[in-house]
């Protein structure tokens, strides 16, 4: 009889991921009858719900920012709201307001379209500073305190913002503060030639059918969360602990960071590495994981000082080179 050899590589899971495996490819699958390309936009968005964290979407007009985040809100059987950012829009416009009734004699809660699951804010930053603050305590506690009555927040709840990086005319750079609240920023590049010929391709061949109606939900909430605590239970070391934690002390005594990572950094990244590992069918976290994460944590937490704006080093530029420093632990 013939012995059966076994690959010496393989590993037994102890956790059970293949149905988040199996929901995360369901999801690619449907996106991909849309979206063509973009493989890393659609990946970190995944990892933006498996952590239940906010993701920043930047990138020239035209590149599906916003279909991609309205086609991902489809796949979900949850709550979905759409809010088109601009330099008039108020607090309460977001929020909600208080009304009076007049058959009660007593004033109402209207709750704004951010009580949702999904919140898509598109261009995020054509709001005024007052607005975008509104954002600070349901981004961080999923909760809205209005006239000392804390409205919490159905979960899932996240937020996925688009913004527009060359437009200058009426646009408000997002705070420090809000910034690090966004698990990832998400640059979103031109499509490759090819990439470009598919998207006609598909858009020919379609006709008149519409894009949203070719897209079918795959999770509902309870399964979001199921996900999200399997997530919680992947295995991390401790010496990729330290190299995560070193990775972020080092952008606050860079020499090139005029301001550092905050420890949010740190927890995101972490965290972001888990639901890549289960995404990718492992129980653990490696290096690996951290080295591809660390880009989309950070790069939107940290400023260059105008010396090394001056020389166009970008942001993205000096968090490799920090990875390149730090030893990766064996």
């Amino acid at each position: 009889m013939e012995e059966t050899q076994e690959n010496p590589l393989a590993f037994n899971s102890r956790l059970d991921l293949k149905n988040l495996q199996e929901a995360v490819e369901k999801i690619k699958t449907e996106l991909g009858k849309v979206i063509v390309g973009q493989h890393d936009m659609l990946e970190m968005l995944i990892i933006s719900i498996l952590t239940d964290g906010h993701s920043l979407i930047e990138g020239v007009p035209g590149v599906a920012k916003t279909l991609t985040a309205k086609l991902l809100a489809k796949t979900l059987a949850v709550d979905f709201s759409r809010i088109q950012f601009t330099p008039d829009l108020m607090p309460s416009d977001i929020l909600g307001t208080s009304i009076f009734n007049v058959k009660n004699s007593e004033f109402e809660f209207k709750k704004g379209p951010v009580f949702s699951n999904i919140v898509l804010i598109d261009e995020i930053n054509r709001a005024p500073a007052k607005t975008q603050a509104a954002l600070f305590e349901i981004m961080e506690e999923r909760q809205v305190t209005m006239d000392g009555t804390e409205y919490k927040m159905q979960p899932p709840f996240l937020v996925f913002a688009t913004q527009n990086p060359v437009e200058q005319e009426g646009t408000y750079a997002l705070p420090e503060a809000q910034l690090d609240r966004f698990l990832f920023k998400i640059n979103v590049p031109y499509p490759t030639l090819e990439e470009e010929i598919h998207i006609l391709e598909n858009e020919h061949n379609r006709k008149d059918a519409f894009v949203l109606d070719s897209v079918v939900q795959v999770l509902n909430a309870k399964q979001i969360a199921e996900y999200q605590h399997t997530i919680k239970q992947i295995i991390i070391e401790s010496n990729l602990l330290k190299y995560i934690a070193a990775i972020v002390d080092n952008t606050r005594t860079n020499a090139n960071l005029f301001l550092g990572a905050s420890p949010r950094a740190s927890l995101a990244i972490m965290n972001a590495s888990k639901a890549l590992a289960a995404m990718n069918g492992r129980d653990f976290v490696t290096p690996d994981d951290i080295k591809k994460i660390a880009p989309s944590v950070l790069r939107h937490r940290i400023m260059l000082t105008p010396e090394r704006e001056m020389e166009g080093i970008t942001a993205d530029k000096v968090v490799q080179q920090i990875i390149e420093t730090i030893e990766i632990p064996r």
